[in-house]
């Protein structure tokens, strides 16, 4: 998808760098890491940066988003006030995990400084991607991301509706435009796997876990560790979602299938049960492709790839005003 060129550009300069590192190294005594040495100064210098890179802020343009980049991790603007308080609220939200597969593999081709850039970027990519939906980065794991969607502006369905569509527009871009670049590589498959659900207000508790600075705003709800779970559940760039996500798209209802009918295991239909209290919850592959090309600023090139959809504007008014002095030396013409 076109809104990540750059972000496949900074991947591709680090690349190139270490190849020439590699190549130099054997080649001339002592100007061996020049290249890389140069490529992570211009990364470092520019990637922490709190500025969407060009490409990705055409997207956030076309939704209408103004970012927030004042985010602090674990703590939730509309529940930091519990981060000075003994208190708990009950408020629902939508827990989001993503985890990236397969990235220690880079360390077999690359050296320490590359595969820093390259994971940074790839990680940099998934957060502008999740806050240009509205997404929350509550915490930062490894080569994986925990955020939340929702607050106490906001409908669960529009939660629901924010994190479908920013889980889609980045499993794209790590199934295809990622993958292309390393396939080129000769880099082992790089993945994502992504599970979401919904706590309503009833099951989810918002409180300061930890000790004094030692801590964080965050949720206990089965359904925040749910999403975990469900991540585990996934395919290879997969989504997998819970019941109450469901429960909130009826719109998408298509583009779901329970997980037991992929694996053909019957005991995969549910992530959880309690079967004394006939509580038995269903997880569902969310079919991300074809939902997205369903949305309104996706198009589809000749290829077959999705980019980016620009809206046309009407510039009709402007230009009927720029014909108007003309207009106005030619009487017989000028009937507007």
């Amino acid at each position: 998808m076109n809104i990540y060129d750059d972000y496949l550009k900074r991947i591709k300069s680090a690349i190139a760098a270490d190849e020439q590192t590699e190549i130099l190294s054997k080649s001339i005594d002592g100007i061996e890491g020049r290249a890389l040495e140069e490529s992570f100064r211009n990364f470092t210098g520019e990637a922490h940066e709190e500025k969407l890179l060009p490409s990705i802020q055409d997207l956030a343009q076309e939704l209408g988003v103004e970012l927030n980049f004042d985010q602090q991790l674990g703590l939730h603007p509309d529940f930091a006030h519990l981060k000075d308080s003994d208190r708990a609220e009950k408020h629902y939200i939508v827990s989001m995990f993503v985890d990236i597969k397969g990235s220690t593999n880079l360390f077999k081709k690359y050296t320490p400084e590359t595969v820093y850039i390259i994971n940074s970027t790839i990680q940099q990519a998934a957060i502008h991607t999740y806050l240009i939906f509205g997404g929350y980065i509550h915490r930062l794991q490894g080569d994986g991301l925990f955020i939340y969607y929702g607050g106490k502006e906001l409908s669960e369905k529009e939660a629901v509706h924010r994190a479908l569509r920013g889980a889609s527009v980045f499993s794209y871009f790590v199934k295809f435009d990622l993958q292309n670049l390393f396939d080129a590589q000769g880099i082992e498959k790089i993945y994502i796997r992504t599970g979401i659900d919904l706590g309503y207000e009833r099951d989810v508790i918002w409180a300061k876990a930890g000790i004094g600075e030692i801590s964080e705003v965050t949720t206990c709800s089965l359904h925040t560790s749910l999403a975990s779970k469900m991540q585990s559940s996934a395919n290879s760039n997969g989504i997998v979602i819970g019941d109450y996500v469901k429960d909130n798209a009826e719109a998408y209802h298509n583009f779901l299938s329970p997980v037991c009918h992929r694996t053909e295991k019957d005991q995969d239909r549910y992530i959880f049960e309690i079967p004394e209290k006939k509580f038995r919850y269903t997880q569902y592959d969310f079919h991300w492709l074809p939902f997205l090309k369903k949305q309104d600023f996706i198009a589809t090139d000749l290829n077959g790839n999705l980019r980016l959809k620009r809206k046309v504007t009407n510039t009709t008014p402007r230009i009927l005003k720029n014909m108007a002095p003309i207009a106005e030396r030619n009487k017989p013409y000028f009937g507007f």
